[in-house]
C-alpha cells in the first residue's frame, strides 16, 4: 500500500489495501541505530543548539546530491528546505502563496484529498482539475483561474498514470503564462519497477516548481522527515515560514539521515523495497487472476498500489466492498479520491 494519504487499520482488518502506509516492518532498524551511534560518537556539541531552519547544512548536501542523482532534480542546497514531510511543504507553500493574495490552489481529479485539507488549513480553497490517460488537460486549468496546483506527475495519485512529455510542457507554459507555480508531490519517485525512472518535473523549471518528498514511503512515516525544493523568488518567506513554525526539524533526526544518506545506507534501503513491493505486487496481480478472473489492473509499472477493475458480475460496488470489508479485507473504492466517477458498472478499487 502506498500514496499521499495516510492509513490507518480498523478493528476487525486482517488485509489492508488501502494506500497510505508502507510495510513498517522494512524499516532498517539495525542500521538506523547504527547511524545513531555514529551520530551521537561525532556530533559536536555547539551543534545541539537551535538549527538553521532550512535543516542542517550536512543534511541539504546529502540530500541534494541523491535527488540530483535519482530524481534528475536541480538541486542546490541553498534552497533545500528539511520539514516534516510533504504535508509540512504543503502548508509552508500554502501559507506563501497565501500572503501574496492567492486564495484558490487547482489539485488533480482524481486526486488525495489531503492536498486539498493541507491547503485548506491555510485558508485556501480547492478547485478538482480533470486528468485523462495523458495528465491534467490543459483547457480547464486555463479556464480555472488558478495560479498554483498539486501535482503527482511521476505516478499519478491514484490513478497510476505517468504523465506524458506534451502535458508537463503545457503545465509549466502556463504557469509561467500567469506567473504561477506548481507543487509537485513525488510521494513514491524511487519506486519503479517495469519501467525506467521518470525525472522530476522540477529539472524542467526550477523557478516554477516546488518540489516536495519524504522518506515516509522508504523508511517510516513516523520520521516526518521530508524535503522541499523552493523557487528562489520564495525561498526567503518559506524559510521564514520555517522558522517561526517550529525553529527547524530535530538536529539528532537529521543528522542520523544525513548519516544514512551519505554512508550509502539508504540506496540499500531503497533497493531492499524495490524487491520486497515487486515480489508483493506480482503475488497480487497473480491472486487477482485466480480468484477475481477478468480483472483489469492499471498503474502498476512503478509505486506502491494498483487500480483494480473488478467486473460487475462479482456484484455492485457497495456490496462488494461489503463483503470484502466482512472477511476483514479494507479496500477503497476510487470514487472517495476526487470528483471523478466510474462511468460503467465496474468497480475500481485502489
Amino acid at each position: 500500500v502506498g500514496g499521499p494519504g495516510r492509513g490507518v487499520p480498523g478493528p476487525g482488518v486482517r488485509v489492508d489495501f488501502r494506500p497510505g502506509t508502507p510495510d513498517l516492518s522494512l524499516f532498517p532498524r539495525s542500521a538506523w541505530a547504527a547511524a545513531q551511534r555514529s551520530v551521537l560518537a561525532r556530533l559536536p556539541h555547539r551543534a545541539l543548539g537551535y538549527p538553521d531552519p532550512r535543516g542542517l547544512p550536512e543534511l541539504r548536501e546529502a540530500l541534494a546530491g541523491m535527488l540530483a542523482r535519482r530524481r534528475g532534480v536541480v538541486a542546490d542546497p541553498e534552497r533545500l528546505v528539511v520539514c516534516s514531510g510533504v504535508a509540512q511543504a504543503s502548508t509552508l507553500l500554502g501559507f506563501v502563496l497565501r500572503a501574496r493574495g492567492l486564495r484558490t490552489v487547482g489539485v488533480e481529479d482524481p486526486g488525495s484529498p489531503e492536498h486539498g485539507r493541507l491547503f485548506a488549513s491555510t485558508g485556501m480553497e480547492t478547485v478538482w482539475l480533470p486528468l485523462d490517460g495523458e495528465g491534467l488537460r490543459p483547457e480547464p486549468l486555463a479556464a480555472s483561474g488558478v495560479r498554483a496546483v498539486v501535482v503527482t506527475p511521476s505516478h499519478q495519485f491514484p490513478s497510476g498514470i505517468g504523465w506524458s512529455a506534451g502535458r508537463r510542457a503545457a503545465l509549466l507554459d502556463w504557469a509561467r503564462a500567469v506567473d504561477g507555480y506548481v507543487l509537485e508531490d513525488d510521494y513514491d519517485g524511487d519506486f519503479r519497477y517495469d519501467r525506467a525512472p521518470v525525472g522530476a518535473l522540477q529539472g524542467l523549471d526550477p523557478e516554477r516548481v516546488v518540489y516536495a518528498g519524504s522518506v515516509s514511503k522508504s523508511l517510516a512515516p513516523g520520521l516526518r522527515l521530508g524535503w522541499t525544493l523552493v523557487p528562489e523568488e520564495l525561498l526567503g518567506e518559506v524559510v521564514e515560514r520555517k522558522r517561526t513554525m517550529d525553529l527547524g526539524n530535530p538536529v539528532l533526526d537529521q543528522a542520523v539521515l544525513a548519516e544514512f544518506v551519505t554512508r550509502g545506507g539508504y540506496d540499500r534501503q531503497l533497493r531492499r523495497c524495490q524487491r520486497a513491493y515487486r515480489e508483493r505486487r506480482d503475488a497480487l496481480l497473480a491472486a487477482l487472476a485466480e480468484h477475481l478472473p477478468g480483472t483489469g489492473v492499471s498503474g502498476i509499472a512503478a509505486g506502491l498500489h494498483v487500480i483494480a477493475r473488478i467486473p460487475a458480475r462479482f456484484g455492485p460496488p457497495e456490496r462488494f466492498l461489503e463483503r470484502a470489508a466482512g472477511a476483514g479485507v479494507a479496500l477503497r473504492s476510487l470514487e472517495e479520491y476526487g470528483t471523478a466517477r466510474p462511468a460503467d458498472g465496474d468497480v475500481r478499487l485502489v
